[in-house]
């Protein structure tokens, strides 16, 4: 059985009629009867009930069309793949991202891109998740890491990255195992203020707890810096922590909580065949390299 004996097979079903379903695929009437005389010959069975008014299915006919019609859409969705991948070859592809996703997610992920499709092209943009939204909007970047969910915007999760609880190595909660946000709302605390304070208001918010606030900092090495001098707690995002910390306490957070780093576009609908491809190319590799 051949994809095209396939293709003639759903044609006839669809139009009941050999000669309307050749003028559909440019078969005469006769290439049409001799294809589906050999399908019909090579499966043992009858597909079609011949009569003066065109063709009907046979019972066995219906259920083999059925199935003929899954195989043509997984045809069709193959190509699509192919194309996608193809307009990888040829393109260049502007990513927005964040410092911490460049340096976790996006370095890695266009090694491997680079590997596996050599005359691909990235531009980087980093900067705040307000500017990447801008530069989606005005057509800047093709695509850009964010936090989802991102209600003006299409996108496909790719990593859940833990908030940690960072307190002073010698501070009276460094001897817990996890903390909660009610316990932190005892400590004077350092809000981060890279996008991820609107996490953590949501998180306080949804305890009905309000933390004493004393210092909002963007910087996570000052945020830091500051937590190992003892001057309040914090909670950061698992992917901003540095390899080498200062003299800290990485706590989890009970219960946990995570800040979902997805790959946004404007419209999914309206991405180009490039573009798709490098949003499945980055699902499937950072899917298996966390």
């Amino acid at each position: 059985m051949t994809l095209f004996q396939i293709e003639v097979l759903v044609a006839v079903a669809n139009r009941g009629n050999f000669t309307r379903a050749g003028e559909d695929i440019g078969l005469s009437q006769s290439g049409v009867s001799h294809t589906i005389g050999s399908l019909e010959k090579e499966l043992g069975i009858s597909l079609f009930v011949r009569n003066r008014n065109g063709v009907q299915l046979t019972a066995a006919g219906e259920e083999v069309v059925a199935s003929a019609r899954i195989i043509l859409q997984q045809s069709s969705r193959i190509k699509q793949i192919a194309s996608e991948s193809v307009g990888l070859l040829h393109t260049t592809i502007r990513i927005g991202s964040f410092p911490s996703a460049t340096e976790h997610l996006v370095l890695p992920l266009i090694r491997a891109l680079n590997g596996l499709y050599p005359q691909l092209e990235t531009r980087l943009f980093e900067g705040t998740y307000p500017e990447i939204k801008e530069w989606l909007r005005t057509g800047v970047v093709d695509v850009g890491f964010h936090i989802l969910p991102e209600a003006d915007l299409d996108g496909i999760l790719l990593v859940k990255d833990p908030l940690k609880a960072v307190v002073a190595v010698n501070h009276p909660l460094a001897k817990e195992d996890s903390l909660t946000f009610e316990q932190l709302t005892t400590e004077p605390f350092i809000m981060p203020m890279a996008g991820c304070e609107l996490l953590l208001y949501n998180e306080f918010g949804k305890r009905n707890l309000k933390p004493q606030i004393k210092y909002e900092v963007v910087d996570n090495a000052t945020i830091l810096a500051m937590t190992e001098a003892g001057i309040g707690v914090t909670v950061v995002p698992e992917l901003t922590l540095p390899t080498n910390l200062p003299q800290v306490k990485v706590i989890e957070l009970a219960p946990p909580v995570y800040r979902q780093i997805g790959l946004v576009v404007r419209s999914l609908e309206d991405c180009s065949p490039a573009v798709l491809a490098f949003l499945r190319e980055a699902q499937r590799y950072l899917s298996t390299s966390n």
